[in-house]
């Protein structure tokens, strides 16, 4: 590919707003044509990276901008500490249907049991799936909201 192409496709990635393009085409290019790929695959795996790249950054976002306390999953979560409860009723949470249906996810318990984990894991899990998430404690929210009342807020 001729230099004055690869400037102008560059050029063009970064005024869309297509950054991973614009530093990676080379690598692209090289793919293309080691998997001797048409026209329409390269297009099609162009921008199939050029989202990747989009929704890792977006998911990196929203969990530095949620206030988690930390970034557990699910798979980190060690059920036989807790034998009574039902790792397919966690599953189940973790499809993230409650959300869809505007309903809450409570988790009740002693301290230690794990609900923090499951919390912070359900929370990543809705991140990872487009969902803006954000981490507070029951005494900071009551807390925010007596300021808020108190301003009139």
């Amino acid at each position: 590919m001729s230099q004055l192409v690869t400037a102008r496709i560059r050029s063009t990635a970064a005024k869309l707003g297509l950054p991973h393009l614009a530093e990676s085409l080379n690598q692209y290019v090289e793919r293309a044509e080691e998997g001797k790929l048409g026209y329409l695959d390269f297009l099609d795996l162009v921008l199939a990276e050029e989202l990747a790249v989009r929704d890792d950054r977006r998911f990196r976002q929203g969990l530095r901008l949620s206030k988690l306390p930390h970034h557990k999953t699910l798979d980190d979560y060690d059920f036989s500490f807790q034998p009574e409860l039902d790792p397919r009723k966690v599953k189940d949470l973790a499809t993230l249907s409650f959300i869809e249906a505007k309903a809450n996810a409570a988790l009740l318990g002693p301290p230690g049991v794990g609900k923090t984990h499951l919390a912070v894991a359900l929370a990543v899990a809705a991140c990872r799936a487009g969902f803006s998430i954000y981490f507070t404690t029951l005494d900071d929210m009551v807390r925010q909201l007596k300021t808020a009342e108190a301003a009139g807020r």
